[in-house]
């Protein structure tokens, strides 16, 4: 842990956050949940929410792949993805879909600066964000891809835009 610079649970807990809260909305693999948890830990999120179906620690499929970072990020089970959605506005966050959709803003043209204190909502492997989040979300982010797929796994997507948002933020 010297060696690699790396922080105790504690001292994690207790360093600053950046402004920043995931919520995954009924992800079905506890595989996928456990890599979120660790993606939050590796970029000092506030807290993780988990939805709807979601899965919740403790299971051994999301220790397997969260390597202890249900320990050090703080989570919170909410059932309805749309009652947190509001709550977290009313709190003062951006929420923002990590979805394809016809008014999406492509990740490399969004300035999270403009946007302060953001919720990043991350959708179901095969059905995406729940569609009653769309009238309410500030904005829906698009990755760029260059492939002949246009899709990619739920963890590296979120990975990809928690890290943008983590940079600039």
């Amino acid at each position: 842990m010297d060696e690699l610079n790396r922080v105790s649970t504690e001292e994690f807990k207790a360093q600053p956050k950046k402004p920043i809260v995931v919520v995954l909305d009924s992800i079905r693999s506890m595989n996928n949940v456990g890599s979120v948890f660790r993606t939050c830990d590796a970029f000092n999120v506030e807290k993780l929410f988990l939805c709807g179906i979601t899965a919740r620690p403790p299971h051994k499929d999301i220790a397997k792949t969260a390597l202890g970072a249900t320990e050090s990020v703080e989570w919170e089970y909410v059932e309805d993805v749309v009652e947190l959605a509001q709550r977290l506005k009313d709190e003062g966050y951006a929420v923002m879909l990590v979805e394809q959709i016809d008014e999406s803003i492509m990740l490399n043209d969004l300035h999270f600066t403009d946007f302060g204190k953001v919720a990043l909502v991350v959708g179901n492997e095969v059905f995406g964000v729940d569609d009653r989040l769309l009238p309410i979300c500030d904005a829906a982010i698009e990755i760029p891809q260059f492939g002949t797929k246009h899709s990619l796994n739920v963890t590296i997507a979120a990975g990809i835009v928690i890290w943008e948002a983590a940079k600039q933020l």
